[in-house]
């Protein structure tokens, strides 16, 4: 695969980004100030094809964070089937999972793929990660949940 010079730069912030502790808690799921997602509804990218706001109206706690939804449906939809809407690793960069490690994510840079949710660090990341979505995910799936523990 050829990179241009720009996805090159951004392989290697996102590869710094994954080695650096700032950017990623060993919680099971990404979030911040106990958030996941920054917020946003994981159902609306399922129903909305697309990064939508939550509310503290509406709020679920999975794995130890809380999730925000953009209505009540949405919340319901989630709670009744957590497998299905919650983001992959946790919400974690699936690229950096896929190389061994865990990086923040950019709700904006998200794909679903075979029915799964799945952010990156952001969107010139997520381009790298759509290079190759089979082989990242099965790599990704054999590094999770262990590099929690790294």
């Amino acid at each position: 695969m050829i990179y241009t010079r720009r996805a090159t730069l951004a392989m290697l912030a996102a590869t710094a980004a994954m080695t650096s502790p700032a950017f990623a808690a060993k919680s099971p799921v990404f979030s911040k100030n106990g958030i996941a997602i920054n917020g946003y509804d994981p159902v609306a990218y399922f129903t909305q094809s697309k990064p939508v706001k939550g509310s503290k109206s509406h709020k679920a706690s999975y794995n130890g964070a809380t999730f925000l939804f953009a209505s009540a449906e949405n919340k319901a939809k989630f709670e009744g089937n957590t497998a299905k809407y919650a983001p992959q690793y946790g919400g974690y960069c699936a690229y950096a999972v896929s190389k061994g490690a865990t990086a923040k994510t950019d709700p904006n840079a998200w794909t679903v793929y075979n029915g799964k949710l799945y952010l990156n660090y952001n969107l010139d990341v997520r381009s790298i990660w759509k290079g190759d979505i089979p082989g990242n995910v099965k790599r990704a799936n054999a590094n999770w949940p262990t590099v929690l523990n790294k």
